[in-house]
């Protein structure tokens, strides 16, 4: 593992947690999102968490285990996998999100979803981290769905303003087609940041006020081969640094491990923690992971090598 990267300095970004603490990402180190699919065909873990009970059991869990975040979605966006409508993706959702806010847990509660009106429900429950799967959905009509309407600035403003945290992360056509959209003219990077910065910039009208609530997230595994979601993971300082706000890393179990190994989903654990910890290490604010306990730990011994002590 390499020494830590020197952390571009940002504006703080404060999320506010289930509990009515407060999460402040100020780069002095990252944070842990926690994944809970409510789905059954994720790649990963479909199909594991459709009782509400064990979803809610997980959730503790999770945030027992060092998860500062946690991130619900309820539509696969695997390559190939079918879209939802938005009755469908809710009917998936609603008997778990209805059911957190009595748990009061210590964490930002965030939604992964591209439906303007699956967001404004689970706002109205607590959740304050929109992530989107698709941003440019929300503004343009990129769908073969008509339940993916674009939202005109008044109601997407008013979304938007709803959310302490709006991540936006690259992508390029949808589920069904991106994997035959790999192909980048010139610099990957530089490539990215533009597509990610126009993104942003266009989802919020280049609103001062929404664009301080910006984080990105790279898109590791959407829209890019294995070779460039390793080249994008190497480049997260840099990334950091010309977009200016804090960075969100999905690395967890994705195909890029899969192709680096020859090992299946469920046999990633050890690469998966790597990538997370060498994430950090180059300035990620966010690292959004299945396993919260291996890489709590992972975490915190690369922050110790990196400073040459324990501690803060």
């Amino acid at each position: 593992m390499s020494p830590a990267v020197p952390t571009a300095p940002i504006a703080p970004l404060s999320l506010t947690r289930s509990d009515g603490g407060v999460l402040t990402l100020d780069g002095s180190r990252c944070v842990i999102m926690g994944i809970l699919n409510l789905t059954p065909d994720s790649f990963s873990d479909g199909g594991l968490l459709t009782d509400v009970t064990a979803a809610l059991r997980h959730a503790e869990r999770l945030v027992s285990e060092g998860a500062a975040i946690l991130d619900f979605g309820a539509e696969s966006t695997r390559p190939g996998a079918r879209l939802l409508s938005v009755d469908e993706e809710w009917q998936r959702l609603r008997p778990v999100v209805e059911a957190l806010p009595t748990l009061q847990l210590p964490a930002v509660l965030s939604i992964d979803t591209r439906h303007a009106e699956t967001a404004r429900r689970v706002h109205e429950l607590g959740f304050r981290l929109l992530n989107l799967a698709f941003p440019q959905h929300l503004f343009s009509q990129a769908l073969d769905d008509p339940q993916a309407a674009a939202l005109d600035q008044p109601s997407r403003h008013a979304l938007l303003r709803g959310f302490d945290g709006i991540v936006v992360m690259h992508s390029r056509g949808t589920p069904a087609s991106m994997r035959e959209l790999t192909d980048y003219d010139g610099d990957l990077c530089e490539t990215v940041e533009a597509e990610l910065s126009l993104a942003a910039r266009m989802l919020t009208d280049d609103s001062p006020s929404l664009l301080s609530r910006i984080l990105y997230d790279p898109g590791l595994g959407f829209a890019k081969t294995a070779e460039q979601s390793l080249t994008l993971l190497r480049e997260t300082a840099s990334l950091r640094r010309s977009l200016g706000r804090p960075i969100l890393v999905g690395a967890s179990r994705k195909s890029m491990w899969g192709a680096l190994t020859s090992q299946p989903v469920a046999s990633r654990l050890i690469p998966s923690v790597i990538g997370a910890a060498f994430a950090a290490s180059c300035g990620a604010d966010i690292v959004r992971v299945h396993d919260v306990a291996e890489t709590k730990q992972a975490l915190v011994v690369a922050r110790a090598l990196s400073l040459g002590r324990h501690g803060p």
